[in-house]
């Protein structure tokens, strides 16, 4: 199963000739990279965002070394430019409120099945969460990203400085930051 193989498995194994792992990649990163682009170019933009970063790193794969980076590191820096390639390009900005579907079926967190949840536990739930996305779209892009990257894709400052190329020191500051405002905020 692809789950037991390490990225840097899978990857060897693509570049000596087994075309077919690469599909394994693209298994294993499509949900978490369709989640964080969709946080910044919407529902609607998250899956050419997501398929244009899977077509650069197939063009560019074989110059991939794990000795410099995780490829997870890699790969969401590539995701992280090409949502900001067509940001710039579109001129617009979307805040959290309006990546959240309106009947809220289709969001990801929802999807969480949690069978222990009372109603009042499940409306509450639901208030928070709209809460801090009103919150969240008070933020600076680079407090968003901080912010998605470390609670959503549970990854270290240390890779998030390497997605941002940020000093380790400055994605810290960018998460303090963000953690203040938040708590003015409220």
């Amino acid at each position: 199963m692809y789950f037991e193989r390490t990225d840097e498995e899978i990857i060897n194994s693509y570049k000596e000739g087994n075309v077919d792992d690469f599909h394994f990649l693209i298994k294993r990163y499509t949900p978490p990279l369709f989640n964080f682009s969709m946080r910044f170019v919407g529902k609607d933009n998250a899956t050419d965002i997501t398929q244009e970063v899977f077509i650069k790193v197939w063009k560019k794969i074989d110059n991939f070394d794990f000795k410099k980076s995780s490829f997870k590191t890699w790969i969401f820096t590539i995701a992280k430019n090409t949502a900001l390639d067509f940001l710039r390009k579109n001129k617009k900005t979307t805040t959290f409120t309006e990546l959240e579907p309106i009947d809220k079926k289709d969001s990801f967190s929802d999807k969480i099945e949690d069978e222990n949840i009372l109603p009042d536990e499940a409306l509450q739930k639901i208030q928070d969460k709209e809460f801090l996305n009103d919150l969240l779209e008070n933020l600076s892009l680079e407090h968003k990203t901080v912010l998605t990257l470390h609670y959503q894709e549970e990854m270290t400052f240390d890779e998030i400085g390497k997605i941002l190329n940020k000093p380790l020191n400055t994605v810290k500051s960018y998460h303090h930051r963000a953690i203040l405002k938040l708590r003015k905020m409220l």
